[in-house]
């Protein structure tokens, strides 16, 4: 496995889940895992046109960051910000194109289900007791195993030409190394991903 670092986005609910971003930087800090990219988008016109927005987004604040890792807590889905960043995130733009995205569930959502969307490698080293995998392919389903997650992330979970894998903190916090490969892999296949951006922008919190 490679070893580069890559430049990282963090996309999370800055009220709720801050502590999770400080503790993963602070991994970051110690461990070295990735280049930390991320910066407040803050206040942007609700009322600026969506091709205005996701450029602004992709331009100035996700830079040249190549993989976005979305932390998904109790109410990640219903933030504005957070869509328009996941949104600009899988945009190809003119200055800077589209990134890989790794979404991890934060334990507050108390959710056990993970999905692999990079292969065997994967599989074999973030989940070696798991021996059996089950293909989803209808919404309801992954509504009800992660009912939290962003629409725009299921809308690409169903599009498997997306390659977005979900994980659990649980699962990475304390071995390391899985989260390097997760970072890697999405890296890796950032320019494979053929993102569905057709659901409109957020304009409002729910």
């Amino acid at each position: 496995m490679a070893n580069n670092k890559h430049k990282v986005f963090i996309s999370y609910h800055h009220k709720n889940d801050q502590e999770y971003k400080e503790a993963l930087l602070s991994l970051n800090k110690y461990y070295d895992l990735f280049i930390d990219a991320s910066v407040d988008t803050g206040d942007i016109d609700d009322d600026l046109p969506d091709e205005t927005i996701r450029q602004k987004i992709r331009d100035e604040y996700l830079k040249d960051s190549t993989v976005t890792i979305v932390l998904v807590g109790l109410e990640t889905k219903y933030r504005k910000h957070v869509d328009w960043e996941i949104y600009s995130s899988m945009y190809n733009g003119k200055v800077n194109k589209q990134s890989g995205v790794l979404v991890i569930n934060l334990p507050v959502t108390g959710c056990t289900y993970f999905t692999a969307a990079h292969g065997e490698e994967e599989k074999k080293v973030v989940y070696p007791s798991t021996t059996s995998w089950t293909t989803i392919d209808n919404r309801a389903e992954y509504n009800r195993r992660y009912p939290y997650m962003p629409e725009r992330i299921i809308d690409n979970l169903l599009n498997k030409d997306a390659l977005i894998s979900v994980t659990n903190w649980d699962n990475i916090i304390d071995d390391v190394k899985k989260l390097r490969l997760l970072i890697e892999l999405t890296y890796r296949d950032r320019f494979k991903c053929k993102y569905d951006l057709s659901r409109p922008m957020r304009r409002r919190n729910a």
